[in-house]
């Protein structure tokens, strides 16, 4: 992991997700480790200091600054964005009248990361269904932040190691998913991921491999033709373009060793073709990045895990691993 100096100490927000689930405690209990970089929870002050007592965490919360400058965050001790909940949380029991409070803290990271007071935001797990009951219009982070940030097109990479799984479409059935295969879409889709992988990764010269969408990628088009009507004209109008993109390429043996060491990354046409091997190779270590936006926004791969909230049996090592690679993204953006 790239360290920053001290006299450009990047600051990360970090949002705590759910107040219900394990969101809070695992924010706990990763900040008060100490980072090279200065943290700054946007929740609920007292629900941190509450789960991290719970979990029997020492740590103190200080009220965010904005104006002091940045300094490295010590153990034991994180600065905070009070976004008080308007009720009551008990770990594992949902409420919604606190849901209001959960979007509040996206905005609030999402707005100063836009306005250069964050070099990336991390976010804890959030439940969509409360949010949605409550009244609000929510169908997950990803869309939720594009909107907020002006992005025409944001697209999911989730990064387990030197594992990157990229989708072309994200939470859609199955049968809608062939309709989504445009060529504008996967022009523009991998126009994203390519630009992601050099701004934010520093890869220079990035290698892409694309995955077909039918079985055996088409077979030539006796197992179905969006290889060759839709996704192989588009990557070859790209590759006249500069990029180096591999495929289409059969999902079934794309993930193969062979095939991994000549990509940067892989492009999977739906959900569950590309996440399953990436969730295989790495759950609890992976992390769910949104490229496409002005800004660096990493998030952990689970969900929140209200069976587990409270009973300090949570696992830190996703929240690491995405606060880890925020810290790596922007060294790179900043080179």
């Amino acid at each position: 992991m790239n360290q920053p100096t001290a006299a450009s100490t990047p600051r990360i927000a970090i949002t705590l997700g759910e107040p219900a689930g394990i969101g809070p405690e695992i924010v706990a209990a990763i900040v008060a480790e100490g980072w090279p970089v200065e943290l700054v929870c946007v929740g609920d002050a007292n629900l941190l200091r509450e789960r991290a007592r719970l979990g029997g965490v020492e740590l103190d919360v200080f009220d965010f600054e904005p104006d002091s400058p940045p300094r490295p965050s010590a153990a034991g001790h994180v600065l905070a964005i009070d976004c008080r909940l308007a009720d009551e949380s008990t770990p594992g029991v949902l409420n919604r009248a606190n849901s209001g409070s959960v979007v509040a803290t996206l905005e609030r990271a999402c707005d100063g990361c836009m306005s250069g007071e964050f070099a990336a935001m991390v976010t804890a797990p959030v439940h969509k269904g409360i949010i949605n009951d409550a009244g609000i219009r929510f169908s997950g982070h990803t869309e939720f932040l594009a909107d907020r940030a002006g992005a025409a097109l944001p697209v999911m990479l989730l990064v387990a190691g030197d594992l990157r799984v990229a989708l072309m479409t994200t939470h859609l059935a199955l049968r809608d998913v062939a309709n989504a295969i445009r060529p504008d879409r996967v022009r523009d889709t991998i126009g994203v991921l390519n630009d992601g992988l050099r701004n934010w990764f520093g890869i220079r010269d990035p290698r892409i491999s694309v995955l077909g969408l039918n079985p055996h990628a088409g077979e030539s088009g006796h197992l179905g033709t969006e290889e060759l009507e839709i996704i192989e004209p588009v990557m070859t109008e790209l590759r006249d373009d500069g990029l180096t993109l591999l495929g289409p390429l059969p999902a079934d043996t794309a993930f193969t060793p062979h095939h991994l060491e000549q990509t940067d990354a892989v492009l999977a046409m739906y959900h569950d073709q590309g996440l399953p091997v990436l969730k295989h190779r790495g759950f609890g270590r992976a992390v769910n990045v949104t490229l496409g936006l002005p800004i660096i926004r990493t998030s952990v791969d689970h969900g929140t895990a209200l069976d587990l909230a409270g009973t300090n049996r949570a696992d830190t090592g996703s929240l690491r691993a995405a606060l880890e690679l925020a810290i790596d993204m922007q060294a790179h953006a900043a080179a």
